[in-house]
């Protein structure tokens, strides 16, 4: 292949059209330089024969660096959007606390510090005093302070007690509590320092019981009363006639004692009938009796118990 004498191979001679026109003339589709110029700014080593040779080391390396700007671009990209994905999750936090919150804002500020809030509800942390025990009430005279008296201990014209009804006949009470006692009763009611008796008779064909309360001022004092005896005397009138007393008649006596009040029971036929141990009827009625006396009795701690507190009294 003959490329000409006289002129350089790629531009034509003084005064001559050009032969071989340069394919690259009216700028290199770069920008600058022909054939053998790098577009990233690599020129390519001149032959001897004035023909462009690559440097083919040249080029290598700005593959190479090529390369370095991707992975550069791309490891930027990865950084931008991480940064970016994070600015968003800082702005959706910050965003969540609807501005009543503290703390940093997404955009580096210090946030403005929260506003007054309702007050919530206040509890203590002392735990509240147990209610008062209605027993307290009734052990001791100290503390039993509600009136006392034989209608409030026997209310009403009669008991009932399931299917059973019981009229009511005398009642009475007495500051002397051996006078209304029989055999041993009548010393201990003293010696245990008895302050009064209340009683009352309750019957139903042909049989009848009196209970007697005798009020101490202590549990202690009524419970030594209880055990050692509890021959009460029966009480009659209104309509009961004379029972167990006198003569040879059995009748049934209990003893039986809450708080500082000790009751009795002597229950019996009117006419000349005894009690026997198999006598339902009898023990039945003195149970009843005995029943009501108990719950009249729990029934003033009770009562005191929720006055002390401000409750209600049922």
């Amino acid at each position: 292949m003959s490329f000409g004498q006289g002129g350089p191979p790629w531009g034509a001679g003084e005064g001559q059209q050009p032969q071989n026109q340069n394919p690259w003339q009216g700028g290199a589709p770069y920008g600058s330089g022909g054939p053998g110029h790098d577009p990233y700014g690599n020129h390519a080593a001149q032959g001897r024969d004035g023909g462009a040779t690559p440097d083919w080391a040249a080029l290598a390396d700005a593959s190479a660096a090529r390369a370095r700007r991707r992975r550069l671009l791309m490891v930027g990209g990865g950084v931008l959007a991480t940064v970016a994905i994070a600015g968003i999750v800082a702005t959706a936090i910050v965003t969540s606390d609807d501005g009543k919150g503290g703390g940093d804002r997404a955009d580096g500020k210090q946030s403005t510090a929260p506003g007054p809030s309702e007050p919530g509800p206040s509890f203590s942390s002392v735990a509240p005093p147990p209610p008062p025990n209605p027993n307290d009430f009734i052990a001791d005279e100290k503390k039993d302070k509600a009136p006392l008296t034989a209608d409030g201990l026997f209310p009403g014209d009669r008991i009932t007690a399931g299917d059973r009804s019981y009229a009511k006949g005398s009642t009475h009470r007495t500051g002397n509590c051996a006078a209304v006692a029989q055999r041993a009763l009548a010393a201990t009611l003293r010696t245990n320092n008895c302050d009064q008796v209340f009683r009352a008779t309750y019957h139903r064909d042909g049989l009848a019981v009196t209970v007697g309360i005798a009020v101490f001022g202590t549990t202690a004092e009524a419970q030594r009363a209880k055990e050692t005896s509890r021959n009460i005397a029966p009480l009659a009138g209104k309509g009961v006639p004379s029972f167990c007393q006198g003569g040879r008649r059995v009748c049934l006596f209990t003893s039986n004692q809450v708080g500082r009040y000790a009751y009795y029971t002597a229950t019996g036929y009117t006419g000349t009938k005894n009690v026997t141990p198999g006598d339902d009827r009898a023990y039945r009625m003195n149970n009843d009796v005995a029943d009501f006396v108990f719950k009249q009795i729990a029934a003033r701690g009770t009562a005191q118990a929720s006055a002390a507190v401000g409750g209600p009294s049922d």
